[in-house]
């Protein structure tokens, strides 16, 4: 008997929600329906001659395995049933009924059980429809795949393309169930705690993607690291292990690569959005599991970086107690106060062969709390998350001060630090800020309406710039703001801040644009920030936003800072610390023979 109904089931892995879909199916008071099951293996059902098995196409994503089932289905109506979610014993008679009772409508939907005891009749508050709620009629529209953009937004995947082949009806009743757990693929996607690191890992995706989610911003890798192809394993070298995760800009390691050395990924799980793990989509970085590193012979532990990949470099370490090892921590110990794992952090302090820290002031802050073993061993001051110097190439943009009498200032991410009240007053004294990042933005929203009420021609929003076009665009303005905080530790190191150690991000991508860097004047604190800045005289202090317009309209003085900023640039780069990092990576295996 042939199908009324061909229902589409994705399947990732052997779910343990399996057996549950499947027996809520089995239970439909329509009988006339089959199941496309696509996946890459093929799992037990019962051998129920209603399931057939659809080998899951080669590209990975949602979109190409729904494809996939849509091109194997024999009926005219189709149907989906996600393995983690339940479709009650009327659900496919319901939105059958529906259909044949709206003849032009292309597509009926289904009210859902949600979030464990909760109801809607048309879309989960702040959702789309879900696969599980809808059937359609047969429609030549194929779901958006991977391959074209990575995205949580089942409207723009498919949905949209069936609207406009007519309206989506709704039955009016709740007959199934859209199931809320963690490995959910739009949780996995969204940042903050998910986003494209998150997504990579546990899809298995090694190729550069293009991603625009409803939580994130949009990135093109295919385009961005065109530059980085895989390329011949280096022969010679040291072979490296890169352990934890890589942060910001995490290109940056294939200047190793392209010094010859070779680079293996060891990589914590479950990554928050900006904890970049693999597989990486540059480069010839190989991918390995924990237990395989024994077998490797690598040379060294390359351990980093964030907070988050405490819990696993400190079981790696222990784990590897042979193989030379260095700890380069970013942020921040105070979290690791704060969520219980300052035991694990003092043991990679104990465990590791060399100790790489972000700034000088962290050295000197982690010096009030390591035993003296700990503080003798051999040590280097280097950022983090330092971009790759082929980003700090093209041309000088002209200011838009050039062709205006007033300022223009910008911050890329977050505005730590500046109130409405300080735009509104750097308006009064014509000095304009503009506003990078649309995600950051979404987060920000009550800040800047208050903003624009106090400065409407004078607060500027605009879209994520990648790294390929930092010098490009960011050249164009005056100065770029810093975290702009008042120190309170009054040069007394033991009362020193996270925001005190700290360099943030921005900072590198201020640099590799030439600007001068605005900050608050923390004289007599102890503050990395400040400590940079002075070094290469390429920040402008300010106590008030008076002081900061005082600055900017100094000719000669932003001159000077702007010429200084271009000048050092390149020390915010990661290749120019290659050579000594390596050294110090020799230093430390030299160390560990003895």
């Amino acid at each position: 008997m042939d199908p009324l109904v061909s229902v589409v089931m994705p399947l990732r892995d052997r779910s343990p929600f399996l057996h549950r879909a499947l027996a809520a199916l089995r239970r439909q008071t329509l009988p006339q329906w089959e199941l496309l099951l696509v996946a890459r293996h093929q799992p037990e059902h019962a051998g129920d001659p209603r399931i057939r098995f659809i080998n899951a196409p080669p590209e990975v994503g949602l979109g190409a395995a729904l494809n996939a089932g849509l091109a194997a289905a024999r009926a005219d109506y189709l149907a989906y049933l996600p393995a983690d979610d339940v479709c009650h014993r009327d659900h496919l008679a319901t939105l059958l009924q529906c259909l044949e009772d709206f003849p032009h409508a292309a597509a009926a939907f289904s009210g859902v059980r949600h979030h464990y005891n909760r109801y809607a009749l048309q879309t989960v508050p702040g959702e789309p429809l879900q696969l599980v709620q809808v059937l359609h009629r047969r429609a030549p529209a194929r779901w958006l795949t991977d391959e074209e953009c990575v995205t949580d937004d089942l409207d723009r995947m498919y949905w949209n393309a069936l609207r406009d082949r007519g309206e989506f009806v709704g039955t009016g009743r709740v007959t199934c169930e859209w199931l809320d757990h963690p490995r959910q693929r739009h949780k996995l996607l969204r940042e903050s705690e998910g986003g494209l690191n998150r997504y990579r890992q546990a899809w298995e995706v090694a190729a550069p993607i293009r991603i625009h989610t409803s939580k994130g911003n949009r990135l093109d890798e295919k385009a961005l690291y065109s530059r980085f192809l895989p390329g011949p394993r280096p022969e010679n070298g040291l072979k490296i292990v890169l352990a934890g995760e890589l942060a910001y800009n995490p290109e940056r390691v294939l200047a190793l690569e392209q010094q010859g050395h070779a680079l293996f990924g060891c990589w914590m799980r479950d990554p928050w959005w900006y904890n970049t793990v693999g597989p990486l989509p540059f480069g010839s970085v190989r991918d390995v599991a924990p237990p395989d590193l024994p077998a490797l012979g690598a040379d060294l532990i390359y351990a980093q970086l964030n907070w988050q990949a405490v819990p696993f470099v400190h079981h790696l370490l222990e784990a590897n107690p042979r193989t030379p090892s260095v700890w380069h921590f970013k942020e921040s110990p105070f979290i690791c106060l704060e969520r219980g794992t300052w035991p694990r952090l003092m043991g990679i302090y104990r465990m590791a062969g060399g100790h790489i820290f972000c700034s000088e002031e962290a050295a000197s802050w982690t010096d009030t709390v390591l035993p003296p073993p700990e503080r003798r061993k051999p040590r280097l001051i280097l950022d983090g998350d330092l971009p790759k110097l082929d980003w700090f190439t093209g041309s000088w943009t002209p200011r838009l001060s050039d062709t205006t009498r007033e300022r223009h200032t910008v911050v890329p991410g977050r505005p730590i630090g500046l109130h409405p009240e300080d735009v509104g007053e750097l308006a009064r004294h014509g000095v304009h800020l503009h506003f990078y990042g649309d995600f950051t933005q979404g987060e920000w929203r009550n800040w800047i309406a208050k903003a624009q009420g106090l400065a409407p021609l004078h607060l500027h929003l605009h879209s994520q710039v990648h790294a390929d076009r930092w010098v490009e665009e960011f050249s164009r303005y005056d100065a770029g703001w810093l975290h702009y905080f008042q120190s309170e530790n009054t040069g007394e190191i033991t009362r020193a801040n996270w925001d005190d150690l700290n360099v943030p991000a921005r900072l590198t991508t201020l640099a590799a644009a030439g600007l001068p860097f605005l900050q608050r004047d923390n004289t007599g604190h102890s503050v990395a920030i400040q400590t940079i800045g002075r070094r290469h005289d390429c920040a402008l202090f300010a106590r008030s936003m008076r002081h900061v317009a005082e600055h900017l309209y100094d000719d000669d003085v932003l001159q000077r800072k702007r010429e200084n900023a271009r000048k050092h640039r390149s020390e915010f780069a990661f290749d120019t610390h290659v050579a000594p990092l390596v050294h110090f990576f020799k230093q430390v295996m030299d160390l560990q023979k003895l």
